[in-house]
This record gives C-alpha cells, structure tokens and sequence, in this order.
C-alpha cells in the first residue's frame, strides 16, 4: 500500500520509494532510499517504523538457534517489533505476505531445535504455521515422539490439518485435541475463525449443562453427536487415550447412534442408561433430538 495521500509532496515521495525497496526485498536501495528521506525529513514520524522494516531485511540471521531461549527472543522480535511495523506501512493483507520469508527463515533455524516440554509452545512446528507453510508443520510435528499425546503438537497437528484439509478431515484430530486439552482447544478454534464451528461452539455453550468452566469443552465432540450425528463416521476416527468420561461418553453416543440404525431396542435401553449414569446433562441433550 502506497503511501499517496499527497502524492506531490516530495516526503511521500521518499517513503514511497523506501516502501519499493521493501516489497523487493532490496537491502541496499531500502537503506539508500531511508538515509534521503531522513536526511530531509528528520522528524518524519514513518522513519523510525521503516528503519525497523529496514532493519529485519539488511539483517537476515541463518545460522541455526541454540536453545529455546534463543526461539523465544527472535519470536517476540519478529511478532512484536518487525510485524506489527509492517502491519501499519503495508496493511494487514500485503503485510502478511511481506512476513511470510521471515517467519520461513526462523522456522528453518529452529528446524533442529526438540520439543521439550518445559517449552512447550516454542518449537519450529507453530513458526511453520505462521509461514503458511502446513506440510512443513505436519513433518515438524510427526518428529515429536508421542506427539497425539501431547496437548501443544496435537493443537499444531490439529491446526495444519484443517489449514491444509479442512474443517471435515479435521474432526478426529478436534475431537482428540478436546480431550485432551479442552482450553487449548477452545483457543485454537477461535483462531481458526470457521463460521460453522464458532457457531457449534457458541450452541454448545448456551445448550450443554456443565460446570460452566471451559474444561466443559471436553463434552463438546459428545455433545456434537447430539446435534450432528452425521459427524459420526469422522469423530470415530479418533484414538482414545486416557479414557476418561468425556472420551466414554462419546463411545457411548456412537455405540447408541449405531444401535438406532440397527434397531437393537434392548441393546439401545442398556447404552442410554450407562449414558445417563456417565452424564445426566448429555443424556438430556441427547433426549432432545429423539
């Protein structure tokens, strides 16, 4: 986005052709283009914002980071210094575009790095995500050992998946992620901002009896199975892990859900009762829809 508003005017000129320089990524010409305009405009009060942007592209480190520490610090310099400058000279969309080499060039340096769980959520894998790159995040998280176990790789798994995919071949790895880890999971889909899925999330807030805590969302493939029993298919590709009551009941939905199609009457009355046993609101719900 050009900076025209007065396009006469020969500051706007400067900063523009600061700006050319930047969407080439042309180091050299940026820095020559920023001395001028500072050197006639001393007070311009774009020329600290751009000398950032200048900055990040005279300065490109290759060498691979040695600890996490080291991710942690060049993370907050690119997300808090260098892209919020771009987001303001380029716009959102053109800025977006602009970052994506830098959040690239950090997740190669961070490539060797291990998960360690003490850092959980400093790893190459989210960089890849902010690079828009989802099969390089895929691979990053299939290194990490265990990592369908884990709440951070799962959410990054789960991420990449829908970015890659799609909301529908991303159920089993949601459904698991709510599991798991119901807060994190309720922050990744505000992230993903699928209408359809903040929809179901917002019905399963106002509908479901719980606690009212966000550790509720533990229930929400469960209840799911109550208002969208076509999802069936897709929330029985997940893998159960630590079987705990959320994970049981939607065992039971999709055994009651099967035993409906089969018309097994005496078999359905067991399930409903062990499912109302497990959880009285859930049952209710279930209720609802027959």
């Amino acid at each position: 986005m050009q900076l025209d508003l007065f396009a006469d005017s020969r500051d706007v000129m400067l900063r523009n052709d600061v700006l050319d320089a930047l969407q080439r990524r042309h180091a050299c010409d940026a820095r020559q283009a920023w001395e001028r305009l500072t050197g006639e405009y001393p007070a311009d009060d774009t020329a600290p914002i751009l000398a950032v942007l200048v900055t990040a592209i005279e300065n490109v480190p290759t060498a691979r980071l040695v600890g996490h520490p080291a991710l942690v610090e060049a993370r907050r310099v690119l997300a808090n210094e260098i892209a919020p400058a771009a987001r303001r000279l380029l716009g959102e969309q053109a800025a977006g575009a602009w970052l994506v080499p830098c959040w690239r060039t950090l997740a190669q340096r961070a490539a060797a790095l291990p998960f360690d769980a003490d850092c959980s959520d400093h790893h190459a894998a989210p960089v890849w995500l902010q690079a828009g790159d989802w099969d390089a995040a895929k691979q990053a998280v299939e290194r990490i050992a265990s990592w369908r176990r884990i709440p951070a790789p799962l959410a990054w798994m789960t991420e990449a998946r829908y970015r890659a995919d799609g909301l529908d071949l991303a159920w089993p790895l949601l459904t698991e992620l709510a599991w798991l880890a119901p807060v994190r999971c309720v922050a990744l889909i505000s992230r993903l901002g699928d209408a359809s899925l903040d929809a179901l999330r917002r019905q399963f807030d106002a509908q479901f009896v719980g606690t009212g805590e966000l550790t509720d969302f533990a229930w929400f493939p469960a209840w799911l199975l109550t208002v969208k029993p076509g999802l069936a298919d897709r929330l029985r590709e997940a893998q159960l892990s630590r079987h705990v009551d959320a994970e049981r009941a939607t065992s039971m939905l999709l055994q009651i859900l099967s035993l409906e199609r089969q018309g097994r009457h005496h078999d359905l009355i067991e399930r409903r009762q062990a499912l109302r046993d497990l959880h009285g609101g859930l049952y209710a719900a279930y209720l609802k829809t027959r």
